[in-house]
């Protein structure tokens, strides 16, 4: 879409709340946003100036659309959705995979304890979160030893280790009554809702009782379970009197970044803060509410009785979002962990602004730098191609991605060479380059800006006479010569191909030498895959009685010659492996040995 274009579309964009979505060249979303007045926040973003970092996202724009909704909360749900949908690659501050360990008992017959990630509508019952994860994997092991859930999936009668320790009734003879769980359930729920003291006391007195009838045995036992209680459950300080479970958000920004400090209230006990940082392109109150619904609805983060936030936000909103009691406190203890979570956020923006800086400088920056020696536009996403063999042996190749600077793992290819036969690499690249594109043009998937090969002038023109000659397609491709230690030498390119002329102390040299190094080494790793496989595989189809099947059984299951050779005909035979084809497996692998 052109420039003139896009002013047309701005000047139909109505005055209303809603959605919208901006869209790269390829059509791709790459942000999406809110706001109560559509046109004016649409508009924004083409008229006046920016700063440095909303600039490249504006550069990016080739297009947007826009979702008219009948309400500000309708606005927020829409636009979390969508963020949801598209994972646009600006929206940062809402992409974050982390989340936090939760203690699960689980909705079954014989229940279990459990520490999950995720929470689900499963009829479980969820404690936490645990920012900590010892902590929580301390509670769960105190919580194991205290009270007999399931720990085992044996059947009635086939008893469990656990069970002769008292610590799990689900492989007793006698199915256990639910009567005995839903007790056992309700102590574990009082214990981690604040009622461990009790149990304390109660641990106490039984130590004491088994001291004085001689058990020291015993009485060792639940000192030691005493002890852990002390160290898990009262490490942490009461914050409120009041025992409530509530979350305290504070924010701070500056040049275009946001810090958000959450603190979890449990309780009364202040038990774990977690801390954000993401640069934004809107309000920020707008993304700090934005992030606050993300957090809750698409973050997995259990709601808690009140949620408190800074003076200024729009707290109607966010109650109507999230259905939750959300407050601004004006005085008290409660005002106090607000401004101290807002004092924390502005010391933590602080602190992490210069590495802030500096990784834009590694990255974006260089990114930038690095289009303008070339002369093309700045190279947002830059694929990258590898090949190894021995002697033509398991040819491999492989693909490496780098999105603004930085290493996009989940984009990564790996390739298995088909169709060349010996050591020849230019022939090994014109197949990944044609399978790789033909794909990408199949599958409508975003065009690279730039391509890189590691290698000179015939791997260049290699993938340009395929993706000319054969794809029509124009891309601008470069080669990574290597010196003889395979330390990134220098960049080729240009018709014909010329060394470009990068300072070595440069960022964007280092940027260049990053990617190189990078697809060398996942090209290695999975060459040795590959061969180590084949070698595995070849090993066992000279053992008589082992086909495929069989092979692919052993292999699947012990995953190495090593663990093969150490295991028992027994280990063998319960995989459905006959006994006379273990012994043979044994005695071939461990002759071979000697």
């Amino acid at each position: 879409m052109t420039k003139n274009n896009i002013e047309e579309k701005l000047s139909l964009v109505p005055l209303k709340p809603g959605c919208y979505l901006m869209k790269d060249k390829h059509g791709q979303v790459i942000y999406v946003g809110k706001s109560k007045q559509l046109r004016n926040r649409v508009r924004s973003y083409f008229k006046g100036a920016h700063d440095q970092k909303t600039q490249r996202l504006v550069m990016e724009i080739a297009d947007f659309e826009y979702i008219v909704t009948s309400s500000e909360i309708d606005a927020l749900i829409l636009e979390m959705n969508l963020i949801k949908q598209y994972d646009p690659k600006y929206n940062v501050m809402l992409k974050d995979d982390k989340s936090y360990p939760y203690l699960k008992i689980t909705n079954e017959r014989h229940p279990q304890l459990q520490i999950t990630r995720k929470l689900k509508k499963d009829g479980g019952k969820y404690f936490g979160p645990y920012t900590n994860v010892i902590a929580a994997r301390e509670t769960k092991k105190l919580l194991d030893r205290m009270y007999p859930l399931r720990k085992c999936n044996n059947q009635p009668g086939d008893y469990c280790l656990y069970y002769h320790l008292d610590q799990c009734l689900a492989c007793s003879e006698e199915p256990v009554k639910k009567e005995v769980y839903d007790e056992i359930i309700r102590e574990i729920s009082q214990f981690l809702q604040g009622g461990y003291r009790h149990v304390k006391k109660e641990l106490e007195e039984k130590m004491y009782v088994a001291s004085e009838q001689l058990n020291f045995e015993r009485a060792k036992e639940l000192r030691d379970q005493i002890h852990h209680i002390e160290a898990v459950m009262e490490q942490q300080k009461v914050m409120l009197n009041e025992k409530v479970n509530i979350d305290i958000f504070g924010y701070t920004y500056n040049h275009g970044w946001m810090c958000i400090q959450v603190f979890y209230i449990r309780q009364g006990k202040l038990i774990e803060r977690d801390v954000s940082f993401f640069p934004f392109y809107t309000e920020a109150e707008d993304a700090f509410i934005s992030f606050i619904g993300q957090f809750y609805l698409h973050n997995n983060n259990l709601k808690p009785k009140e949620i408190l936030v800074p003076i200024g936000t729009n707290t109607e909103l966010l109650q109507g979002l999230l259905e939750v009691k959300v407050r601004t406190p004006f005085r008290g203890i409660k005002r106090e962990l607000v401004d101290m979570a807002q004092k924390n956020a502005r010391i933590a923006l602080d602190e992490q602004f210069a590495l802030i800086e500096l990784d834009e400088e590694r990255t974006i920056r260089s990114i930038e730098r690095l289009g303008e020696i070339l002369q093309i536009e700045t190279p947002k996403r830059i694929e990258a191609f590898d090949n190894s063999n021995i002697q033509g042996v398991d040819p491999v190749s492989a693909m490496v991605v780098f999105t603004d600077g930085r290493p996009d793992k989940k984009e990564y290819r790996k390739y298995k060479i088909k169709s060349v036969e010996g050591p020849d690499d230019y022939e090994m690249m014109r197949e990944v380059i044609r399978r790789r594109y033909k794909r990408v043009l199949l599958e409508n998937l975003p065009l690279p800006d730039l391509i890189l090969v590691d290698g000179g002038k015939g791997q260049i023109s290699a993938t340009e006479d395929v993706l000319e000659n054969e794809l029509g397609l124009s891309i601008p491709i470069g080669g990574i010569v290597s010196d003889d230690k395979h330390k990134t030498a220098h960049l080729l390119y240009g018709s014909p191909p010329e060394i470009v002329p990068l300072d070595r102390q440069s960022n964007e040299f280092y940027l260049i030498q990053r990617i190189q190094d990078e697809v060398h080494r996942f090209a290695i790793q999975f060459h040795r895959q590959v061969r180590g496989k084949r070698l595995i595989q070849s090993e066992l189809d000279k053992i008589e009685g082992v086909g495929p099947k069989r092979r692919n059984l052993l292999l699947r299951h012990f995953r190495s010659l090593e663990r093969i050779k150490k295991a028992t005909i027994a280990d063998m035979t319960k995989l459905g492996i006959p006994k006379n084809v273990a012994k043979n497996v044994l005695a071939y692998l461990n002759e071979k040995k000697d």
